[in-house]
């Protein structure tokens, strides 16, 4: 493994020198940048069967409409996040197009039943920007989240809560002003969510909700939150997983390749990891999503604590 590639990663993670590297020593992953002409139409599909889903489970039991919410519906949504998260980074439309991009992301929101898209977007940019800047990337538990949350119950407690907190922390450690496309994404949202309502009733607007809290909290496919950024081994603070959830997350796994290079949309990034494997192969990942949610849990040494935080003068010159 390079030296300078190891230096790296155990410094920033991703560094903008790192990518120009990798980007001369192997030109053809630049091939692979541009958008995918296939998420739009994967997206599509995914929303329409949340849709028949809703028509489906109208007439369910309360224990049946929160069984599917959590093994089924939730899978969907919790995927249509991450769909939005390529999104984000323009992979539908390409970066000429970002207007659309916006749009089509607001469009992916309407099965997770509350309005999302716009504010990720908003921040997720400060995300790669300033990885791990204190006040400047809002996915850095708080202060109180790594004091509080520090025996297994409480960490138990904390991934079921994780949705909670990953919506409103933003707005404690890094306000921002409301944007345009936040309100359209909003009065979008809650006029769909009216619609089925006056359509089929309440039970479809619990079963898409409720499904994203819970599949966003204390499920298989969340562990994704825990892997990518939290320092299971001292001066790694990003790690990659390869296993079979990648089918369901538009490969947000390989999250070291997404960060050296965000403009490659999701189904390309195994691509990378194939032209540079003497850059990826080496490096420590994850094997289970599930194992990574045992761990951060049981392990005394692992807490929302355990995330890489710099000072903003640092990561603004990052």
């Amino acid at each position: 493994m390079p030296d300078l590639h190891s230096t790296y990663r155990h410094l920033y993670s991703s560094l903008s020198e790192l990518s120009r590297l990798l980007n001369s020593k192997y030109p053809e992953i630049k091939t692979l940048m541009g958008p995918d002409p296939h998420l739009k139409w994967i997206v599509s599909g995914m929303v329409f069967m949340q849709f028949l889903a809703c028509y489906l489970v109208k007439d369910l039991s309360w224990k049946w409409i929160f069984f599917w919410a959590y093994a089924f519906g939730g899978c969907i949504n919790h995927s249509l996040t991450l769909a939005i998260h390529d999104v984000s980074h323009n992979a539908a439309f390409g970066n000429n197009q970002a207007k659309w991009n916006r749009w089509f992301a607001v469009f992916a929101n309407l099965p997770i039943g509350l309005p999302y898209s716009a504010s990720f977007k908003k921040y997720h940019i400060d995300h790669h920007r300033y990885l791990g800047g204190d006040s400047l990337d809002v996915d850095i538990p708080t202060d109180f989240e790594g004091w509080f949350f520090c025996t297994p119950l409480r960490k138990l407690l904390w991934l079921f809560l994780q949705p909670l907190f990953y919506s409103l922390r933003p707005l404690y450690v890094n306000p921002k002003a409301i944007t345009r496309m936040e309100i359209f994404n909003a009065l979008i949202q809650f006029s769909i969510d009216l619609i089925i309502y006056c359509l089929w009733g309440l039970k479809p607007i619990i079963y898409l909700i409720a499904g994203t809290i819970l599949c966003m909290g204390i499920h298989p496919i969340s562990g994704h939150f825990i892997a990518e950024h939290y320092m299971f081994l001292k001066g790694y603070e990003t790690y990659s997983y390869y296993g079979p959830l990648n089918w369901l997350t538009f490969n947000v796994g390989y999250h070291m390749e997404h960060h050296d290079f965000p403009s490659i949309p999701g189904c390309r990034l195994p691509m990378v990891k194939k032209i540079a494997a003497e850059y990826y192969d080496n490096l420590p990942h994850h094997q289970s999503w599930i194992r990574v949610l045992w761990d951060f849990v049981f392990d005394d040494t692992i807490g929302p604590y355990s995330r890489v935080k710099r000072l903003c003068k640092l990561a603004e010159e990052s």
